[in-house]
This record gives C-alpha cells, structure tokens and sequence, in this order.
C-alpha cells in the first residue's frame, strides 16, 4: 500500500530523515514508535504529500506523492496531531465540508458523513458547536474526516495526547475498529498505547528506522533473554556452585555477596527456558532457602530502551488533561433535516 524509499530531508544543517525505506501493506495497524523529535511527524507529513522530501520517493497504492499527488491523497484519511477543526461548525456541519472538500460524490456526501459518525459515536453530538465538545470529541471529529472519501490509509500523529485515561480508552478502542476495515498507520511515543494496538511497529531514532518488526519478533532484539532476580538465604560460592548445573541460565550478577546474610544475584536466562523450578530444587538439595525470585520478562519497553540508549531521557507518556463538556442550549444548532447547503454543482 504505501512504499517508501531511501527517504531522507534536511532542515538546513538538520538532518531529521537519515535515508529511510520501509513498506506498510494492507490490513493491519501499525505503529510509528521513537522518542520526541525522532522524526516520526516528519516522515508522516511527507508520507500525506504535506511536506516536501530532500531526496528519496513515496508511492501510496502505486502512485508517487510527489509526481501524482492528487490521485495518491485519494488513498490517504490523515489526522495531525493537532486536528483541524473549525470550532464553529457543528461536526455535522464540518463533517459535510470535508466531504465537499475531498470531492466526495454529491449523492453519496449525506450517507458518507451518516457513516463515519456512526463509527465514531458522534450521533449524539452531531448538532453541538465543536468549540463546545471535549478533546476526547475532538479527536473523534478529527478521525471521521480521515475516513471520508473511502481512502485506504488511515494516518494518526499522536492521537491520544492530551486526553484524560477513559478518553484514551475511547480513542484506542476507536482505532482498532478502523484497523478491522482500513490500514492504520499511529505514530506515538507511548510505548503502552503502540503495545495496546498494533500488530506491526516501526521504531525510529534520530531520523533512522532501527526496528520493523511484529511485536513478538521485536522482543528478540533485546538480546534473547529474560532476567530473573534472586535473593537467596547463603553464601556467594555456595549459590554459585548451586548454580552451575541449571540449564538456561546464560550469565549472571552478583547484586550482593551472602557472605553475611542473603546473596543477591541478577541473572540473564534464555527465552526458551524457564530456569525457576530448577533453581528451586538446587537450593532445596543445599538447604538454602530462597527469599526472592522474580523473572522479569523482555518488553517492548526493553527493546525501545536498548534501541534508543542515547535518547532515553526524552522517553515520557503524555500529560492527561480533561475539558469539560458544556451543556450551554444555546450552542446548540437546530438541524431536523440531514441536508448541506452544497449551492450549484459545478463542471469539473
């Protein structure tokens, strides 16, 4: 569906897209993952033909961006981060503009708009000012105009910043909906959000692409192991010795001679193997008990932090805000009939 090649763009002496190239095929939802100013915002702008490239192509269902723009945006619904709303409209009203906007077929603009805020759960609040809707609302605005045209590619920067917790749920539930339907590209420095959504996640560093892969494949990355922590109730070179014939166990770090009480100790153990019951027994035949034993699992926070080392510092969620939703009747816009002031067809 989408094809991107050797794709690189300066600002000035900035290099913010170092000669990227991936492929996004349909059917699936995939994630834009890299900390803040990784690039993420610029690759998704010249992806939706709204920013220029340095040097490399993009074809979205085989048509280059940059020679054939117009019939490449017909496969594109793009939200940015910031939704363009124009807060004096009702989305009903706003809805229809869109649809106006991208030359959606006369006959079919009222049943297109009907459509998206259905998926969206708008109805309720189709006649209401927009400036008067929560963010969470907003966002759902700003998805139904993605979807209107039919395109095949839904592209969201940033979707869920700003909402509060139940908004995001919202929003992340919305999102997967679109991926049973349309390809869904989500870009996000949220690692939960990317591991609660996706199916395929692309993690992008300092303008390079340093991970595509599916979820599970991705874990591999940090190195094929998992860590366990133990705390057990004896000294270093009996635990040591205990050790030596578990199988799994790949190397180790001593967190704390049991010289004089208990030895603590962090160990690198094979995915494939799960050393604990082994552990156990080998203790029990030395009679030292265990006080601690914790496996903690590789995760795409893992792999993210080891693929962005350098970069860590700048990891963070987003801030949650919460607008209230006002009930003011007099924003309410009186609308009984499901038509748009659309005026005179005109020739093409």
């Amino acid at each position: 569906m989408i094809e991107v090649r050797n794709l690189t763009k300066r600002y000035g002496d900035n290099l913010a897209l170092d000669n990227i190239s991936f492929s996004i095929s349909s059917g699936k939802v995939y994630g834009l993952l890299g900390p803040n100013g990784a690039g993420k915002t610029t690759t998704m702008n010249i992806i939706t033909g709204c920013l220029a490239a340095t040097t490399g192509s993009v074809t979205v269902g085989g048509h280059d961006i940059f020679e054939e723009p117009l019939p490449a945006k017909r496969h594109i619904g793009y939200l940015p981060e910031v939704p363009p709303l124009y807060t004096d409209m009702t989305p009903f009203e706003y809805l229809g503009f869109v649809a106006m906007a991208k030359r959606v077929e006369y006959e079919a603009v009222l049943r297109q708009v009907r459509e998206v805020m259905e998926v969206t759960q708008l109805e309720e609040v189709r006649d209401r000012l927009i400036r008067n809707l929560s963010k969470g609302y907003r966002q759902r605005v700003g998805i139904a105009q993605t979807m209107l045209g039919n395109p095949d590619v839904i592209i969201l920067d940033e979707p869920t910043v700003g909402l509060d917790p139940k908004q995001i749920i919202e929003i992340r539930d919305l999102i997967r909906r679109l991926g049973e339907m349309k390809t869904v590209i989500l870009s996000s420095h949220i690692l939960a959000e990317v591991t609660e959504v996706c199916e395929r996640v692309l993690i992008i560093h300092r303008g390079k692409i340093v991970a595509d892969d599916s979820l599970e494949n991705l874990n591999c990355l940090a190195g094929g192991a998992n860590r366990l922590h133990i705390a057990v109730k004896a000294g270093e070179s009996v635990v040591l010795s205990a050790l030596e014939g578990v199988p799994g166990i790949l190397e180790y770090e001593v967190l704390k001679s049991g010289e004089a009480g208990a030895c603590e100790l962090m160990l690198s153990v094979d995915k494939s193997a799960d050393p604990r019951e082994a552990i156990f027994f080998a203790m029990a035949d030395r009679r030292c008990p265990i006080i601690t034993m914790e496996l903690k699992k590789s995760t795409l926070e893992s792999v993210f932090l080891s693929l962005t080392a350098d970069a860590a510092d700048e990891y963070a969620g987003a801030d949650s805000e919460d607008e209230d939703y006002d009930d003011d009747d007099d924003d309410n816009v009186d609308d009984d009939d499901d038509e748009f002031d659309m005026g005179e067809e005109e020739d093409e």
